[in-house]
């Protein structure tokens, strides 16, 4: 007998895909998986894997047909697969039109300039002299990014004089990367909203959170952001706002700088769950995975509400070949969790998170790092 259970296939198999099918679970969804390798994240664990390129319209469009509800792990995806599938009435979640903001950082800093949100000044490069205009209007140093491609650190360069600018556009040139450049801002805190929208409008936020980068990678996310409460709400409503504008569908995530004086600058965002809002699986009523799977249902969300008064989350960054799964401690404390992805290690990449829960800060960051502890 054929299942009546809704089938959502999920394109890319990395951790935020395999959090997403542990999320299905308890709401009784069939989930597949469209991976490039099967040693993917997602695959190591998913009931059905497909392999396949997301890059690649007939593999996004062969697998989408045997599904109900598409959504993503990342958005290097191919945006004619998607536009087929919903000329083939499949459901999609984010659809192209949302995608595009997340996939092309020029479009979307155009597009959010148009609409009053606030960004940070910048320009499209072509030429060599357009760093030196940016650069004698906005000074040195300046941030440069990739218009499409770049995520965590990658395709984003921080240049502080025009040998560097030349150098930089000589080697992108040459390998097909278009640029854009835009004032290097001088951050407070760097702050993220995380929306769940229902296309048919229904929308809630999670607390807003504080993330602590290093070279462009999220180390650790604290929530609530220690910020007054007219800057919560002030982020708050770029969130909401930026979510109705992009109508996004499941998790929206707006990435945003804090400046010294008090202003807020979107910095980027993601059309997917989103490192910041990991501590939400054990920090919040429903987590950003389960309301992600009901906002590409379309199905009632879930409360946003914290379970207790803060949370942060810490990654486990890969530093060796040294698996982390190996060094597990043999209990842990009551207000800890560790969420471990199943990848093999290599420095620098994601290999899970530690969770903590507490009445205070302080309290969650010390279980925190004496579970890290352990698996160093």
């Amino acid at each position: 007998m054929k299942s009546t259970r809704p089938v959502i296939g999920i394109i890319g198999a990395g951790q935020l895909a395999r959090m997403m099918i542990q999320a299905a679970i308890p709401l009784n969804i069939d989930v597949r998986i469209l991976a490039k390798n099967p040693n993917d994240s997602a695959a190591l664990i998913a009931p059905s894997v497909e392999i396949g390129d997301p890059s690649d319209e007939k593999a996004i469009v062969s697998f989408g047909e045997k599904c109900d509800f598409i959504t993503l792990d990342h958005e290097l995806v191919s945006l004619a697969g998607l536009e087929s599938l919903l000329a083939s009435k499949v459901s999609v979640q984010p659809t192209p039109k949302t995608l595009r903001f997340a996939q092309d950082k020029l479009y979307q800093r155009k597009s959010f300039q148009a609409a009053g949100f606030p960004v940070p000044s910048f320009k499209k490069i072509q030429i060599l002299n357009d760093f030196v205009e940016f650069g004698d209007l906005h000074d040195w140093p300046i941030a440069v990014k990739a218009i499409t491609g770049g995520y965590d650190g990658r395709g984003v360069w921080i240049i502080d004089n025009l040998e560097a600018a030349e150098k930089l556009l000589t080697e992108t040139q040459g390998a097909d990367i278009g640029l854009y450049v835009e004032e290097h801002v001088k951050i407070e805190k760097e702050l993220a909203v995380l929306v769940a929208r229902r296309p048919s409008g229904q929308l809630l936020t999670y607390p807003v959170i504080e993330t602590r980068q290093e070279e462009g990678i999220c180390h650790e996310a604290i929530a609530p952001a220690q910020i007054s409460n007219s800057i919560a709400q002030r982020a708050k409503k770029i969130g909401i706002d930026v979510a109705e504008f992009t109508e996004a569908g499941g998790i929206v995530a707006i990435e945003l700088f804090l400046k010294s004086d008090g202003d807020i600058l979107i910095n980027e965002i993601a059309t997917r769950p989103h490192n910041s809002g990991h501590f939400t699986i054990d920090g919040t009523i429903t987590s950003q995975f389960e309301n992600h799977l009901r906002g590409v249902m379309d199905w009632p969300l879930g409360s946003t509400t914290m379970t207790s008064k803060f949370a942060l989350m810490i990654n486990i960054l890969g530093t060796s070949e040294v698996d982390p799964s190996n060094q597990l401690p043999l209990n842990h404390t009551t207000d800890t969790a560790i969420h471990l992805y199943g990848k093999i290690a290599r420095a620098g990449r994601k290999l899970g998170h530690i969770t903590a829960v507490g009445e205070n800060v302080e309290a969650a960051y010390r279980s925190a790092q004496e579970l890290m502890r352990h698996l160093q």
